[in-house]
């Protein structure tokens, strides 16, 4: 078992959560920065300066290690791929609907996304669910219908963020690679499709890369640097802070965009786009509920495993099944 982290290394690690979803959060602060190049052209350009910052990233931290075994994994690297096609749907997408006006409905994407991740679990994973993850499903579903009728017609930016950054999850959660890892295949999937994107964009002389001026340049280097960032932020929290925690910093990215595009960019919020958010929410604090008692559920079982394993003096076989047991019960989407 893994030791406790030092109070130290929990506040270091707080830091680095805050720090990732709030750079994930404001992320609708820099996509306009890049106006007049179009969402494809801006796509096309993160995925090529994100691969060219992993890379040089990897070299500083000597992490090469992982990539021939990976490449000997053909079914391993197939399913990395599918990742990285989900993943520039999810980008492409979202840095659209910034640029459109759309950025309160990405932010309803996100704090979809959870409950698209149980959906995803029942449906693909056969999981079973406690009551309180159906009532939060079955409020979540009827925030959506609040919602459609709200925009008179369905949310479709917030399902398409939702329902790819979910399928994104699963994908990952398979192939089970770090952070930066992860995020080096699947820039390296997406590199030459970009990089053909931007040829025939410059051939065709709509390229903005070179017409807009020095600073228009650098900002679109910088899509793979604020890309990386927050990437490598997270992965620094999550070895040093409770998978309790983690969820509970990742509503900070939604806040964020939701304050942006309300008190920044003065989206429209009717009252049934209200009440649909209300309802949104709701699920969420439902979830939220269940996943925190459980957890303590499965923290109190342990305890009691391991006071009797003492007590029997029989440590190792006790505790294993139990803890095994708590984990299981833990790890129900929650």
């Amino acid at each position: 078992m893994s030791p406790e982290p030092s109070r130290q290394e929990s506040r270091a690690g707080l830091l680095y959560g805050v720090a990732a979803y709030g750079i994930w959060g404001l992320f609708p602060l820099y996509w306009p920065l890049l106006e007049p190049t179009g969402a494809i052209e801006i796509l096309a350009h993160r995925m090529v300066w994100s691969l060219v910052t992993v890379v040089a990233v990897l070299a500083l931290t000597r992490r090469w290690g992982w990539i021939r075994p990976l490449l000997r994994q053909p079914k391993r690297l197939a399913t990395a791929a599918v990742g990285a096609a989900v993943i520039s749907v999810n980008w492409w997408v979202y840095i659209w609907a910034v640029n459109s006006g759309h950025v309160v409905e990405t932010s309803l994407g996100y704090f979809i996304n959870p409950l698209a991740t149980i959906a995803l679990g029942v449906l693909v994973l056969r999981e079973r669910l406690r009551r309180a993850q159906w009532a939060a499903v079955g409020v979540g579903v009827a925030a959506v219908i609040v919602l459609a009728v709200g925009y008179g017609k369905p949310p479709w930016v917030a399902l398409t963020i939702a329902a790819t950054f979910s399928t994104y999850s699963l994908v990952k959660k398979k192939v089970g690679l770090g952070g930066l890892e992860s995020m080096a295949v699947e820039t390296a999937v997406q590199f030459l499709p970009a990089l053909v994107v931007l040829i025939v964009l410059g051939a065709q002389g709509h390229s903005t890369f070179a017409s807009e001026g020095g600073g228009h340049t650098l900002l679109l280097l910088g899509t793979g640097v604020i890309t990386a960032i927050p990437l490598v932020s997270f992965g620094a929290a999550a070895v040093r802070l409770p998978l309790s925690v983690l969820g509970m910093l990742q509503y900070l990215a939604p806040v964020f965009q939701f304050a942006l595009g309300l008190f920044v960019f003065h989206e429209a919020m009717p009252a049934e786009r209200w009440a649909g958010f209300a309802l949104v929410w709701l699920a969420l604090a439902v979830l939220t509920w269940d996943g925190l008692r459980t957890a303590r559920q499965a923290r109190v079982e342990l305890k009691q495993a391991k006071e009797r394993a003492t007590a029997t003096g029989n440590t190792e076989n006790t505790i294993a099944p139990e803890a095994s047991q708590a984990t299981e019960t833990t790890a129900q989407h929650g």
